[in-house]
């Protein structure tokens, strides 16, 4: 029997960029992340597949980029773009042997094949769908696919309820139309997570505001993904036992806190998944230990010399020539990119993440009695863009654990089905950000967009109320204005500004979105220019094309009454 679960969960996403130009910022981004990512990811799997491998992993889908991978125009100008890069490596392969330089001529000749690969497993093998690729690996119970908030929202900045639940509802809607399901996980957004709390009203009265994983228990949801630190400072507040209603109704068999003589766990460890609160949702933590393995600086597999160097491009062609090299050698100093040496070294990696798992989850099962399972938690485009040869290492790693009979490959809701927790907690206020809260988003120099999108979401509960009833010209305008509202939610307009990757950009983004909803929404409150808020609501539709079965009932007024 097995000692334990593995799954990795992927986390893909990337800022709304459809027709945002080209580089440095704009639809380059995705057209990069699906050719060095998505694509080689799929293809890896599907050959798993095809060897009829108990493979499984959980891969996560933001709602906007779904929308975006699914779009005919992005699709058409990523498959542009890889007919650039191999046209690029083409060329790139006749300047090198007229130089006299047979290897850079071998590594052009590589990435010219493997974009023609790329191009037919696109045009030809899924049919110009990428995520059509994901939604038959999900059929075929290979993949788990994860949901989102609709825009990548920071769900606990948000002040009103009815943000929370419309950024939920419209990924949980998304979701159906693209893959023919009910999702049943989701990555809540920066790993930031808001547990119940109470607040005062205006008038003084205080009042309980849920925590998140009610607004997911409401739509369905079964588990969410946390940062390691948001379990392991959890509270335990019991065990699930039996019946019982809890703050927001009936509680399921087995979801409940026991009486007051339990004696709650003192061990909170992101090895089991946990019960949150009185919802019949579970939360699973980034286990630590197998994420050092590739985000360390010091031990972590993508810096092995052999590996390809990120940083440095051919200054005509802009391909990846050159290889990491070293600790610590300049960009002027790096050796070229061997790939046969370097794919090569994935398989050793592979073996060693491999053991670590087997014995990891031996000696938590050893130590204490149960059957664990670890969530190796990563961002996607850390694999393959930012690693190049990070795809390969993880499909080894996946071939080698369905050898493993101490082992289950399985997704986080199968596991949680399969294993439900027997414990209850209690999860504080977290992030994956700096120090583990808000402060990533919410600075000096973030904190001039926060009141502005606090307007909105009030704004959004009056445009709810009164035009509930709309139709035609009105209706598509008011849908406009909730998509306008979403898309300034974003959480990568303050990460961007707090970071600087492309602080100039986000700041042009928030605030065209914030401009495109004031416009709109005087439009639609002048009663005689209707045909302006219809042509208005027109041209914004064709900038984003983003979720067009929006509905406007999602942003009605959810603030609990007072106790």
């Amino acid at each position: 029997m097995a000692a334990g679960a593995f799954t990795f969960v992927l986390h893909s996403h990337l800022p709304y960029c459809r027709r945002a130009g080209r580089w440095p910022h704009g639809e380059e981004w995705i057209h990069e992340a699906a050719s060095e990512t998505y694509l080689p990811l799929l293809d890896g799997l599907h050959r798993l597949r095809t060897q009829g491998l108990p493979v499984r992993l959980t891969i996560g889908l933001t709602p906007v980029l779904v929308e975006q991978l699914a779009d005919p125009l992005v699709v058409a100008n990523l498959e542009d773009f890889m007919r650039e890069r191999r046209e690029m490596a083409t060329s790139d392969v006749e300047r090198f042997e007229r130089a006299g330089d047979p290897h850079f001529a071998y590594v052009a000749g590589w990435y010219r094949d493997w974009y023609t690969h790329l191009l037919r497993l696109l045009t030809e093998e899924y049919g110009g769908s990428i995520i059509g690729a994901f939604k038959s690996l999900q059929d075929a119970g290979i993949i788990e696919i994860a949901t989102s908030a609709a825009t990548h929202g920071y769900l606990p900045l948000m002040e009103r309820d009815s943000t929370i639940w419309a950024q939920v509802a419209t990924g949980v809607r998304a979701y159906r139309r693209h893959f023919g399901q009910d999702p049943k996980s989701f990555w809540l957004p920066e790993c930031a997570y808001r547990p119940t709390f109470e607040r005062e009203g205006p008038d003084g009265a205080r009042y309980t505001k849920p925590g998140l994983q009610w607004f997911l228990e409401q739509h369905g949801l079964e588990v969410f993904f946390v940062e390691t630190h948001t379990i392991e400072g959890g509270t335990p507040v019991g065990k699930a036992v039996g019946d019982a209603v809890g703050p927001y109704g009936a509680v399921p068999k087995r979801y409940v806190v026991p009486p007051p003589a339990y004696v709650p766990p003192t061990m909170r460890t992101t090895y089991l998944p946990y019960w949150v609160e009185q919802a019949h949702v579970a939360a699973m933590g980034r286990n630590n230990r197998t994420g050092l393995q590739v985000w360390s600086a010091a031990h972590g597999y993508p810096g092995e010399f052999q590996y390809r160097e990120f940083h440095k491009r051919d200054g005509i062609s802009g391909l990846h020539l050159w290889r990491v090299s070293g600790a610590g050698v300049d960009l002027g100093d790096k050796q070229p990119w061997h790939p046969d040496i370097a794919f090569g070294k994935t398989r050793e990696h592979a073996d060693h993440f491999a053991g670590l798992v087997q014995d990891l989850l031996r000696t938590f099962q050893h130590e204490n009695g149960k059957y664990g399972v670890i969530s190796a938690a990563y961002d996607t485009e850390l694999f393959g863009h930012w690693w190049f040869e990070g795809v390969d290492w993880l499909c080894n790693v996946l071939e080698r654990l369905a050898t493993y009979e101490d082992v289950e490959l399985t997704t986080a809701g199968r596991h949680v089905r399969r294993h439900p927790p027997d414990d209850v907690l209690s999860l504080p206020e977290s992030s994956w950000g700096q120090g583990g809260t808000h402060f990533t988003w919410l600075n000096a120099d973030t904190k001039w967009m926060w009141p502005v999108v606090h307007r909105i979401e009030l704004q959004m509960e009056t445009i709810a109320a009164h035009y509930a009833a709309a139709t035609g010209d009105e209706r598509a305008v008011v849908n406009q204005i909730a998509r306008e509202a979403l898309l300034a939610q974003s959480s990568d307009w303050p990460f961007l500004i707090t970071t600087g990757q492309a602080r100039d950009y986000a700041m042009e983004r928030f605030e065209n979105h914030v401009e495109r909803f004031d416009r709109l929404h005087a439009a639609l409150r002048d009663g005689d220019r209707p045909a302006e808020a219809r042509r208005l609501a027109a041209e914004y539709w064709e900038l984003d094309k983003v979720f067009p079965d929006i509905d406007l009932a999602d942003f009605t007024r959810r603030e609990p009454a007072p106790a």
